[in-house]
């Protein structure tokens, strides 16, 4: 147990309450900009009269290959909860690619023996190179050594992203892929996209919010049942010209041949989906692993080897297969509280409950203590959310206010999905209400921790509403259609964060560190204000005790 007279608080019960604005970055730009552009009262105040340190939230500072690598979610909350940085996923499938590992492993060698003779080789994913979820050069490297080990017929089943690239990129992605599928189909070898649809649509569901979502993506991988195409630019084509909707939102296809679809999955199949990023891969991998799946009918259930590229949930072990190992991330900072007696409340809605709990304790799910922790989900709507851009900010500020107000925690961690979820859709004017709904929650809960003689740290996890149009990286302007108008952008940014100190009551028993820092650096900032000696593996702290 801690030292509790040591710290900020003195042995008062007084919080430490973090609070992470999903997609919230820091930019001077004016045009596409929905967190300038909102009314902000609340965040203007803490801008004018509180610390802030600009945190990276992408790239090398997450664990990502390069810092041209935007942020997610996923690696922000690791390094927010690891206050270590780690190889992420995208770095360590590039490298057990390049070091070829991944094709020694067992799991490779099987999916390969299993479909050698008389099966079809199948690849499932988001189909860019975004390198959030996926990587496009990933799906190209599997196939050229399916090829090379004796594997004869190949089906690829591309979820359209829009989301991390460009909204409406599809094509940029499909007519190079059919050349370079040209280039290596022969007499002995035949590689064709079987199917496909948007990912915000279709199989990528993610925190079991939408279900149906997994259901249209098995009918359209698995059986062959939607809309026929010949290929899969026609059927792009096609539905931008019916619906006017972007690659993520485009409706499910199947491409077909002679009336037939051209890659049902079959018994003595093998099936990867090629993924590195957990989230949206779970139900999906349920789908094809789960001997009691009840969720939804799936009608016929092939027989097949079925592997993720990487385990997705280190606890519940899923899928049973993966071809690389996620990274193993010890020492976090919700045990290491835990072990020192602390209690700890995380909460958010649905769409981001993950991140606060299975994301922040290192891809662990579950409690390190069931007495010492609570973990508060508040269900999402099932709608899109640029239809009701608010989401459930003032439900999470409810129950956070109450749980504040309670007196029993030490550490307090909470994310608000707007910016982000809002920011993925596209639409400034609902991004911007969907920011002006956060400050609102923001001056409520700030006058909680007051009440509580607490301290708020207020941060982001990457940015993404703070550029919602498309930049053109030579002119530095946003990029504008021909028509005039700004191209909505749906993919996160490389924008620092913004970390604010709201403390009313202590500032006179520490001092700032200023440095360059990440969002890893928060938790060694958060036990040293509570009067505890951060890890040595840790990023330094931000603060020092006086």
């Amino acid at each position: 147990m801690s030292n509790k007279n040591a710290g900020i608080f003195e042995g008062k019960k007084c919080p430490i309450v973090t609070i992470v604005m999903d997609g919230v970055g820091m930019s001077d730009r004016i045009e596409g900009n929905a967190v300038k552009a909102a009314n902000t009262p609340t965040l203007d105040m803490l801008a004018e009269k509180y610390h802030c340190f600009k945190l990276k939230a992408h790239g090398m500072a997450v664990g990502l290959p390069s810092d041209e690598d935007m942020g997610n979610s996923e690696v922000g909350h690791n390094a927010l909860g690891a206050g270590q940085v780690f190889a992420q996923g995208a770095k360590l499938v590039s490298g057990a690619i390049e070091n070829g590992r991944i094709f020694t492993s067992d799991t490779w060698k099987l999916l390969v023996s299993n479909c050698k003779d008389n099966g079809v080789f199948h690849f499932i994913g988001l189909f860019s190179d975004g390198n959030v979820h996926s990587h496009i050069d990933h799906l190209k490297a599997l196939i050229c050594k399916a090829k090379e080990e004796g594997v004869k017929k190949v089906r690829v089943h591309i979820l359209l992203d829009g989301r991390d690239v460009g909204e409406t990129s599809a094509l940029e992605y499909i007519e190079p892929f059919e050349e370079f599928l040209s280039s290596v189909n022969n007499d002995s070898f035949d590689a064709k996209i079987a199917s496909g649809g948007g990912r915000m649509v279709i199989t990528m569901d993610r925190y079991e919010a939408n279900w149906s979502m997994v259901e249209k993506g098995w009918h359209t991988h698995v059986l062959g049942e939607g809309r026929y195409f010949s290929t899969a630019k026609e059927a792009v084509e096609t539905y931008r010209t019916e619906t006017k909707k972007i690659d993520q939102d485009l409706p499910p296809f199947v491409i077909a041949e002679d009336g037939k679809p051209v890659g049902t999955i079959n018994d003595g199949d093998s099936v990867v989906f090629f993924n590195f990023r957990g989230d949206r891969a779970i139900e999906i991998s349920k789908a094809f692993e789960d001997k009691e799946f009840k969720i939804f009918d799936r009608i016929r259930v092939p027989k097949v080897v079925y592997s993720g590229m990487l385990e997705y949930d280190g606890d519940a072990h899923i899928p049973s297969k993966y071809l690389v190992s996620p990274p193993e991330i010890s020492g976090t900072m919700g045990e290491f509280l835990v072990k020192h007696g602390f209690y700890q409340l995380a909460i958010s809605e649905t769409q981001k409950f993950g991140h606060v709990t299975y994301f922040w304790n290192g891809n662990r799910s579950g409690k390190f203590s069931d007495t010492l922790e609570e973990y508060i989900e508040i269900p999402s709507d099932i709608i899109p959310f640029e239809q009701r851009p608010w989401m459930q900010c003032a439900l999470i500020t409810d129950k956070l206010i109450e749980k504040i107000e309670s007196g029993k925690f030490d550490f307090i961690r909470v994310n608000f999905p707007n910016g982000d979820m809002v920011g993925h859709t596209g639409n400034f004017f609902a991004t911007k209400i969907s920011m002006e709904a956060l400050d609102l929650c923001l001056e409520r809960i700030l006058k909680a921790v007051d009440d509580a003689q607490g301290v708020a740290i207020i941060t982001a996890d990457h940015g993404n509403a703070d550029e919602m149009y498309e930049i053109n990286k030579k002119t530095d302007k946003a990029v504008t259609d021909g028509n005039g108008k700004f191209k909505a952008k749906t993919s996160h940014t490389l924008n620092p964060v913004p970390c604010y100190f709201y403390d009313n009551f202590y500032s006179d028993k520490y001092e700032f560190i200023e440095g360059s820092y990440g969002l890893a650096n928060i938790a060694a900032t958060v036990v040293t204000m509570v009067g505890l000696n951060p890890p040595s593996i840790w990023e330094s702290s931000m603060v020092k005790l006086k």
